[in-house]
């Protein structure tokens, strides 16, 4: 059975499945729906138009489903998706949508979202990302999958940042992070690739040496922006089973309309 307790503030429309747990002092609104295996902690409220998927872990004190931190929202009925499997940890906020962008605010599947952080409207947060500690990320921001924030990081809105791409400590982002790139500082710089979590993922060394490669294209060639993109996708075609790689950067980057961490 559902374990509420006896502190808790459920509204009656809302939908929790059989077994959700709900902690002390926590507070679910009535276009609340949340899947099986979920838990929200003490003191927590989710309001607004939120869908919870199954097997997500909310810690105390977090808000997930407020209205936008935008001075255009208007009340309208905009929403925020969450998959299965999130872990969200201590004080972090995440809000609904506007219309401006669709009205969704978005994470996917097996997100790591450490404490303080704040995730804004219509951000779109792919699957297995790591967001350490008090990072920010403005409105309309892009995770890719396998994305890593180092703490106390920022990201502009707007910003996309691409899949296995990962930032340091504090770093800035106001501009796009191409996909297996790593960056830090303030404002941010590219520094390499993100080979060890990569590795971690299964690629092969070959792969990593083309990303590597593409890399090198685009960072230390004194190639201009046109010009990496023509050779990397010149690369097709010569390490079997890596068009995906490329196809990834390529794709990025010919939406980079920010421009792209240099």
């Amino acid at each position: 059975m559902t374990q509420i307790h006896s502190t808790a503030l459920v509204d009656p429309q809302a939908e929790l499945a059989d077994d959700v747990t709900v902690g002390p002092y926590a507070v679910i609104g009535a276009n609340v729906r949340i899947g099986a295996g979920s838990s929200i902690g003490a003191h927590c409220v989710v309001e607004g138009h939120t869908t919870i998927g199954r097997d997500n872990r909310i810690f105390q004190f977090v808000s997930v489903g407020a209205a936008p931190q935008d001075k255009k929202y208007a009340d309208e009925p905009t929403r925020l998706t969450l998959g299965d499997g999130n872990t969200i940890r201590e004080f972090v906020t995440i809000n609904t949508g506007t219309v401006q962008d669709g009205g969704l605010t978005s994470l996917g599947d097996d997100n790591w979202i450490m404490a303080y952080v704040h995730v804004a409207h219509d951000c779109r947060i792919g699957n297995h990302t790591i967001i350490a500690n008090a990072t920010q990320l403005g409105g309309h921001v892009h995770l890719g999958d396998w994305a890593f924030l180092g703490g106390l990081s920022g990201v502009h809105q707007f910003v996309r940042v691409g899949a296995h791409a990962m930032t340091g400590f504090q770093t800035r982002l106001s501009q796009d992070l191409p996909p297996y790139v790593t960056a830090a500082g303030n404002p941010a710089a590219a520094t390499g690739i993100n080979a060890e979590g990569l590795r971690r993922r299964g690629f092969s060394a070959e792969r990593i040496a083309q990303v590597k490669q593409m890399h090198r294209l685009l960072y230390r060639q004194g190639l201009t922006l046109a010009d990496g993109v023509k050779a990397i996708a010149a690369l097709r075609g010569q390490l079997d089973g890596s068009e995906a790689d490329i196809a990834l950067l390529l794709d990025f980057l010919a939406q980079a309309e920010r421009g792209i961490v240099r």
